[in-house]
């Protein structure tokens, strides 16, 4: 298989690749190179008298010395072949790994307040508490934020950090399934919300910090959500604000009759379109569950989910080549001195 970067060769997952594989062309060129040098001139007894016996030992080899001299010319290939296949730069490429992703800091504040047990979210043709409605659709949430750290803070009259940010999102789900409407007070405080959320998220890196904020009502306890809304807005702090709660609601009385109520005359939109507006965030309004899992939908689509990135760990192989053809040196050299000693007796 062939790559950019050079040949590879697949065993199931792992890759032996060749960075340059073209270095390979050379193995005929020692070959060429004695094929093309004329040959050695002979010279004559006559003229090299003096030396005639030294020469006489060289001419008259016995098997042995032949055979040493086959093993070194076998050896001399083996150690161009290694110092080739070291040049070709062989690279060990291993399985593919995972890289954990690090995303947004994520900071969901729930309201939990009596009035989320108000029951007018319509699914089919019933309706729901609007806190179960919240579980449903934060939690299917919670499930697409990976890479992302989340945490929870849940709020009424008095707000709580339930869950610092974490990577553990099943953790924070549960965190937030058990939570229960006027546990934390019947009021609201949004202002309180913001400022526990500030508190959180001002350490993290500046363009990562996120918060979403879901209520049904007005800022009723607590701190001023102006000077929260400003030191978030200063802070880099990006606010997404939800308003829940059912525009008109359908309520049968003694007797058969019928009245038409707004169950979210208490929402107070203005305030949360300012929220978002100078935080540079954006304002949605879940008038049901569909509605809510929708701007959940648009949140992922406004702060995406980091892509899933994968490496595949590299190391270099040309020092096994090198270091076998250096040990091929060791012995050549020392058959060498081995023949020539053996030539001056």
């Amino acid at each position: 298989m062939r790559s950019p970067r050079g040949w590879n060769v697949w065993r199931g997952r792992v890759v032996l690749e060749w960075i340059w594989p073209w270095v390979f062309l050379a193995i005929p060129v020692p070959l060429l190179v004695r094929m093309s040098l004329p040959a050695a001139p002979q010279s004559t007894h006559a003229i090299r008298v003096p030396f005639f016996a030294a020469v006489e030992s060289l001419i008259d080899e016995g098997p042995s010395r032949s055979h040493q001299r086959r093993l070194l010319m076998l050896l001399a290939t083996l150690l161009w072949l290694t110092l080739l296949t070291a040049a070709a730069r062989p690279m060990w490429i291993g399985e593919p790994v995972t890289l954990p992703m690090s995303g947004r800091d994520l900071m969901l504040a729930i309201d939990i307040s009596g009035s989320m047990r108000e029951d007018d979210m319509l699914v089919g043709d019933r309706y729901v508490p609007r806190i179960d409605a919240v579980k449903a659709v934060v939690t299917d949430f919670l499930e697409a934020r990976s890479g992302d750290r989340v945490g929870l803070i849940l709020f009424g009259e008095r707000s709580y950090l339930q869950t610092p940010l974490t990577f553990d999102r099943n953790t924070v789900g549960i965190q937030l399934r058990e939570a229960l409407p006027g546990f934390a007070g019947n009021a609201t405080a949004i202002g309180d919300a913001i400022g526990l959320s500030i508190r959180t998220l001002r350490k993290r890196p500046a363009e990562s910090r996120v918060l979403i904020l879901l209520t049904d009502g007005a800022n009723t306890a607590g701190s001023d959500p102006e000077e929260a809304i400003a030191i978030a807005a200063e802070a880099g702090i990006r606010i997404h604000s939800i308003g829940v709660g059912a525009d008109r609601k359908v309520e049968r009385g003694f007797f058969g009759s019928v009245r038409e109520v707004n169950p979210s005359r208490d929402l107070d939109e203005n305030l949360l379109r300012q929220v978002a507006e100078r935080t540079g965030g954006r304002f949605f309004r879940a008038r049901d569950p569909e509605a809510m899992a929708g701007i959940y939908e648009e949140i992922n689509r406004l702060e995406p989910v980091p892509e899933e990135k994968t490496y595949r760990p590299q190391k270099s192989l040309f020092h096994w080549p090198l270091a076998v053809g250096l040990c091929i040196s060791a012995l050549m050299l020392a058959m060498h001195r081995r023949l020539d000693s053996g030539a001056a007796r």
